[in-house]
């Protein structure tokens, strides 16, 4: 009931730190992650946009130069992400994979009180929790709790292309030989 309500009532500017968790937890209420892409932190937009491109490189490189069954095994483990048409598809891929929809629907309950220092707010909800934003460029507030584990992520894609790169290129030089 307390999310209904929550969907239905005018929101705040999303330029406030209450107005992008009322975005947020509208989308994970609706069960569409892509809709509260844009209130995420900017770095942990960027580490989609890196996990998507780094992906789909490996797997073109995968697809251009792998033996098989090799292959077909390495484009099965990317399908994913390489099915993802942007930054935003990819978090939506990563959200349902990880399960981060149970992590946020534990309280999406009103916003008892915002406490704001500088860049950084903590949204407290009605039972307690809180819900970190970081204040972005733009000053639309965005939600960090994903942040750390997609930068991660972005590092891993990357480190995976640089193995598959010299991979695909032993392979490409035992073909010719």
């Amino acid at each position: 009931i307390v999310a209904i309500a929550l969907v239905q009532r005018p929101f705040p500017s999303d330029r406030t730190p209450d107005g992008a968790y009322m975005r947020v937890a509208r989308s994970v209420t609706r069960d569409e992650p892509r809709d509260f892409f844009a209130y995420l932190e900017t770095e942990a937009q960027w580490a989609c946009y890196s996990i998507h491109e780094m992906r789909a490189k490996a797997t073109a490189l995968v697809a251009a130069s792998y033996p098989e069954p090799r292959r077909s095994e390495m484009i099965a483990q990317y399908k994913s992400a390489t099915e993802a048409v942007d930054g935003s598809d990819m978090f939506a891929v990563l959200y349902r994979e990880r399960g981060w929809s149970r992590r946020l629907r534990k309280d999406l309950s009103g916003v008892a009180r915002v406490e704001t220092e500088g860049e950084r707010a903590s949204v407290v909800t009605a039972q307690g929790t809180r819900w970190p934003f970081r204040r972005r460029e733009n000053g639309i507030w965005g939600l960090t709790i994903f942040t750390a584990e997609l930068a991660l992520e972005a590092e891993k894609a990357t480190r995976d292309l640089a193995v598959v790169s010299a991979a695909a290129l032993d392979y490409d030089r035992a073909r010719l030989h």
